[in-house]
């Protein structure tokens, strides 16, 4: 237990750095970054005195380059293998270090890795391995080493099972498979040892036992050297998963995760991730998670919860609502506004439908269609897609010229299916939206995020609307409560499972309870510079690095950010952050120099953890600038390309390591101290 405690809050501040590993470029990886690189890469970063590595999710994604859209919670993904280190590569086929050669020559002319061809191309040659090695393969599933390793690893099966059929239905989503979309965990056994498609699953489970083999040497090899490895977390998981086809009762399917509006999104985001069934997993002790955490642990000696906010509450939305919007989200937990608490604030059953329900004016219908129609029409145009939309979508209140939604509209796709005029649907939509209250479940209502917007606030009067802000404040106050019991109940029982280092990620809008809870036990939180100030003040200072959190990892940038150089350049106050750090003579345009001592400074904060993204650190010599600094992006947020988690290093790991300059600023900032806090007034 000594250990544990020691590795959960070692007394060593680290400098570290975040590298992707596809992003290593080594002399025997074939175009992108294989597990292997992991050890040379730890080498070099031993000799410039890091202390950390840290990694983006290595999970399955299939041929999605975007880490964080897995297809499995505990299945590594072949992209990483390194082809010629596997035992059945001793005997090579006739041609197929040539073939593997004149990939790897096609790979490296590019500059980001083609994340798609890549993993065809590795699929091919691996198909081809197996296929001749097969009967030996299953000979050890049967009584060999690879069916000790099933056996430590069960959940290999479903991933395999459920992988084989992904492949048999064109990699469609397994809500979209012609068979097997309900399975039991019987039914995957079954398959599993199912004659006719058993070598088809022992493919799969021949490539975890390699890609496991590995990342473990390649682990052993970072923590021989002294340094931590770091691995990453995702707390949601792909609806189009093995471990949501697999064991659906874990999870909310009708509901799907995201974020409320904010500044960067007015809209909010909708990430198309299920909710969490939190009482089925408590049912089970939360083993499903113990597992994950211990699948982890063979590798890593930390790791980063992406968006530990999760644990705490999650912003959901109806999975009928569009993928690009969560205006019509909730909390989940969150203390709901009751029938009885409207009927004690005096509304009756007709204002409690007024402030739950959209009420659309005829009238309001044909101006907006008529003012957005765009391009040429007549009064004609206007009166038949309004008559549509009557038709469609709404019903009439009695005389009235008032509308109600139909009850078969449920959500913003059911508006968008209907195919009406572009002006007509984002009407509807926005129309879809102008209430004050959601009733997600019978007599329980949940506050939009917009709700003072509506029409039906506008028509409350001063009083009512103080006593429904009250009301609003007291469930608010309430779900605080739960959001603390719940995060501190769920992030207890991962740390009692596991010797890592937990470290969180809780950016956004965190509610108090969040760091009150990390802090008890003791969860290192993150800090990003240009994000962590004072924004309730009007000039936004910077917080100072000396009031940074001992129990935190401070960072400049990561992997949704621009680079350092790219913000410094093109998104940056330049005065002000001068200010901030006491250098007000940096030059506008990067530099070594200039990266040298923004990062110093940077280095300088108290967290207990200083770590840099490769290129941020790369900066520090002039050998390794690209001409265009957006191109050192690892992602743009919002946006679905080839570019995206395609980042490479300019070079080889040892190309870079005979840069002694590089060398040399790396080791600098690694020996950085802490500044000390200004001392209090008496």
């Amino acid at each position: 237990m000594a250990n544990a405690e020691k590795k959960r809050d070692p007394d060593k501040r680290l400098t570290g750095v975040v590298v992707p590993v596809g992003a290593l470029r080594g002399k025997g990886s074939l175009g992108v970054g294989e597990f292997p690189d992991l050890a040379d890469f730890a080498v070099l970063c031993k000799k410039m005195g890091l202390g950390l590595i840290q990694i983006l999710p290595v999970n399955d994604s299939g041929y999605e380059s975007a880490p964080y859209w897995s297809l499995t919670a505990f299945a590594l993904h072949p992209v990483y293998l390194r082809i010629e280190d596997l035992e059945e590569f001793k005997h090579p086929l006739p041609g197929l270090r040539e073939k593997i050669a004149g990939y790897g020559a096609q790979f490296d002319k590019e500059t980001r890795f083609p994340f798609q061809r890549i993993c065809r191309a590795k699929m091919e040659i691996l198909r081809e391995i197996y296929d001749v090695h097969k009967g030996d393969i299953a000979k050890k599933a049967a009584a060999g080493g690879l069916a000790q390793w099933i056996g430590k690893n069960p959940w290999v099966k479903e991933y395999a099972v459920y992988r084989r059929f992904k492949e048999l239905n064109g990699e469609r989503s397994w809500k979209q498979w012609d068979n097997h979309r309900q399975v039991t965990a019987a039914t995957i056994e079954t398959l599993w040892q199912d004659e006719k498609l058993r070598g088809g699953h022992l493919f799969w489970a021949w490539l975890q036992e390699a890609l496991d083999t590995q990342f473990r040497r390649a682990a052993r090899a970072v923590a021989d050297l002294g340094l931590i490895l770091m691995g990453d977390i995702p707390i949601l998981m792909n609806d189009d998963s093995v471990d949501v086809w697999a064991h659906p009762e874990y999870f909310h399917l009708d509901l799907s995760a995201g974020a409320p509006p904010d500044m960067y999104s007015p809209g909010g985001q909708n990430w198309g991730f299920p909710v969490y069934n939190w009482q089925a997993l408590a049912g089970d002790n939360y083993e499903w998670w113990q597992n994950r955490l211990a699948a982890a642990g063979k590798h890593y000696g930390a790791y980063r919860i992406d968006h530990v906010l999760g644990f705490f509450r999650i912003w959901a939305s109806s999975i009928r609502d569009l993928s690009g919007s969560s205006m019509m989200g909730r909390f989940i937990p969150y203390a709901p506004v009751t029938q009885k608490d409207l009927k004690d604030l005096g509304f009756d059953k007709g204002r409690v439908r007024w402030v739950s329900r959209p009420h659309v004016p005829t009238g309001e219908v044909w101006e907006y269609i008529r003012n957005n129609w765009g391009g040429d029409h007549s009064e004609d145009d206007v009166a038949a897609e309004a008559g549509r939309v009557f038709s469609a979508a709404l019903d009439r209140i009695g005389d009235e010229e008032l509308w109600l939604f139909k009850d078969t509209i449920g959500g913003e796709k059911d508006i968008d299916a209907l195919g009406l005029h572009p002006a007509a649907r984002d009407y509807l939509i926005e129309a879809w939206h102008n209430r004050i209250f959601l009733e997600y479940e019978k007599g329980h209502f949940s506050p939009l995020w917009f709700y003072r917007d509506s029409r039906a606030y506008a028509s409350l009067s001063d009083g009512e609307k103080r006593q429904l802000e009250t009301l609003l404040e007291k469930r608010k106050a309430e779900s605080e409560k739960v959001w603390e019991e719940q995060g501190k109940k769920l992030l207890m029982a991962l740390c009692a499972s596991s010797s890592m280092l937990p470290c969180a990620e809780d950016l956004g809008a965190v509610p108090d309870c969040v760091p009150r809870v990390l802090g008890a036990l003791k969860i290192l939180g993150l800090r990003v510079v240009r994000w962590f100030r004072d924004w309730d003040r009007e000039d936004q200072p910077y917080v100072a690095l000396e009031d940074y959190p001992e129990l935190t990892i401070c960072t400049p940038a990561v992997h949704d950010s621009s680079t350092v150089r790219e913000w410094w350049e093109r998104e940056a106050n330049q005065e002000q952050f001068s200010g901030f750090i006491g250098v007000p003579s940096l030059p506008r345009v990067y530099n070594p120099g200039t990266a040298k001592v923004i990062l110093s400074k940077i280095a300088s904060a108290r967290s207990r953890f200083r770590v840099f993204q490769i290129q941020d650190l790369l900066h520090l010599s002039n050998r390794w600038y690209a001409p265009d600094p957006a191109s050192e992006r690892i992602n743009v947020p919002g946006t679905y390309n080839e570019f995206n988690w395609t980042y490479r290093l300019p070079a080889p790991i040892e190309e870079i390591g005979q840069d002694a300059d590089f060398i040399k600023a790396v080791e600098e900032l690694c020996q950085v101290k802490p500044v000390e806090p200004a001392p209090k007034k008496k």
